[in-house]
């Protein structure tokens, strides 16, 4: 079983993006669920969500506690929130930046996983981009893919344009196509 949790802030799509990524295994033949889990439920507040992606049915239901893959799609959570409680030592974590690693503090995070298993995205700015708001969310799956190969593109593509027809699905997919690119460009190795 593979286990993600996403941390942002309320408004930023978390509960979205972890249910998309659950539809995109469920469609590629996989079992998946997909919960969040929120305090104060307001825009700004932090929000996670969890998503469990497995070959066979999933019977645990409480939250991830010990993360294959992080996504953290604010970057201010991470001095404020310990987001990087339960990794796996050999997990996956995707931050929404402009900086490195370095930039935001984390050296010691980056030292203690495999080589490249921590990366940043501007995810922001590629959805600014490309949908014309600043939300990264779907954003950040499409990094996700690239970087752990859970979900191939064109299945969370697809799950992306049904879950919003027209022109705001293209446009969300051609926002995670670039993020899948620019991660596909930062770790070649992962797939």
């Amino acid at each position: 079983m593979f286990e993600v949790r996403i941390h942002g802030r309320g408004g930023q799509g978390v509960v979205t993006a972890a249910e998309l990524l659950s539809v995109a295994a469920f469609d590629e033949g996989r079992h998946a669920q997909a919960f969040p889990s929120f305090g104060s439920e307001r825009t700004g507040a932090p929000v996670v969500a969890f998503c469990r992606i497995a070959d066979r049915e999933i019977r645990v239901r409480e939250p991830v506690v010990h993360p294959d893959a992080l996504v953290v799609q604010d970057a201010t959570l991470l001095h404020q929130v310990d987001v990087f409680a339960g990794l796996k030592p050999e997990g996956y974590v995707l931050i929404n930046s402009t900086g490195t690693a370095s930039d935001l503090g984390l050296d010691e995070i980056a030292a203690s996983l495999p080589a490249g298993r921590l990366i940043t995205l501007p995810a922001t700015e590629i959805a600014r981009t490309h949908i014309g708001r600043p939300v990264p969310n779907l954003v950040m799956l499409g990094g996700l893919a690239a970087f752990t190969g859970i979900v191939h593109l064109p299945a969370l593509l697809e799950a992306m344009e049904e879950h919003f027809p027209g022109a705001l699905g293209e446009k969300n997919a051609a926002a995670a196509t670039a993020a899948y690119e620019l991660v596909q460009s930062l770790v070649p190795s992962q797939n």
